[in-house]
């Protein structure tokens, strides 16, 4: 299992100086928010994708993938009643898990809870169903240019859609591409599951539909800084011969971004080796 860092946890530094703390910290990877290049992601050329792709491999690390998409450009929707505005959402996705594959990735997490919000006067199925036909849109890409696009279930305090596993795997089945999967945010998994995340990893792997999986802990710091406990999240993991990367991703950095990624690493790093 690859252990790859959230990038926007050091936005602070320079992409390459990213690469070279996270390098020296011990982790494999950088997962992607495209905020963090640009404040229009979209627009970003083959080039400077694979310009990021170098400078990774430069010092070590992989490109694992892309989360939080929707970002910037601001005004993006999924769910809008604006069929014109949906379908430019539709045509930013694509441009990213084009740019994911020319990364290296092999990943796209499509969490971004305020780009899918169920409008005034809309009804949770319409929203749902809009979210629906995007996602089948954007899947088709993803398979093109051999990426997996994960649906990520959200905690109902974020996102009014797609809260659980089990409803994410509803409408992937629905939808029906194999590019098309869900995935395991260990934090939004803690607050909105009925069964412990070990659980629902040893109920989930196995149907192949998972294609990711973030460690965080319910507080929104980094495993190993909150009561969560992860020795037997990645024993599950471990147990289910789970061969895909580890997103770190906290949202409150203590006692910052460097820390915060130092803390987790270190943490995840050492219940592997007590595993092994």
């Amino acid at each position: 299992m690859r252990i790859a860092l959230c990038n926007e946890v050091l936005a602070s530094m320079a992409f390459e100086q990213q690469c070279a703390y996270a390098a020296s910290l011990g982790y494999d990877g950088l997962e992607i928010a495209p905020f963090t290049l640009s404040e229009s992601p979209d627009q970003l050329s083959d080039a400077d994708a694979q310009r990021v792709r170098r400078i990774a491999e430069q010092h070590g690390l992989a490109i694992v993938g892309l989360h939080w998409l929707l970002v910037k450009p601001e005004g993006l929707s999924i769910t809008s009643a604006d069929a014109a505005l949906r379908a430019r959402t539709v045509a930013v996705l694509k441009r990213l898990t084009e740019l994911c594959a020319a990364m290296g990735g092999k990943v796209m997490v499509h969490g971004s809870p305020k780009q899918r919000t169920v409008a005034d006067g809309d009804s949770k199925e319409t929203a749902l169903k809009r979210a629906r036909d995007c996602f089948a849109e954007v899947a088709e890409t993803a398979a093109r240019v051999g990426v997996v696009y994960c649906v990520e279930p959200l905690g109902r305090f974020e996102a009014q859609l797609i809260n659980t596993v089990d409803e994410a795997a509803a409408l992937v089945r629905d939808v029906g591409k194999p590019a098309l999967k869900t995935m395991i945010d260990c934090s939004a998994a803690s607050l909105n599951e009925t069964e412990p995340v070990a659980q629902l990893i040893d109920r989930w792997l196995p149907t192949g539909l998972i294609g990711h999986v973030q460690l965080n802990d319910r507080n929104r710091r980094g495993p190993g800084q909150g009561e969560d406990r992860f020795a037997p999240v990645l024993a599950a993991l471990k147990r289910n011969d789970y061969r895909g990367a580890i997103g770190i991703e906290p949202f409150d950095y203590l006692p910052d971004g460097p820390g915060s990624a130092a803390r987790a690493i270190g943490y995840v790093r050492g219940i592997l080796e007590a595993l092994a």
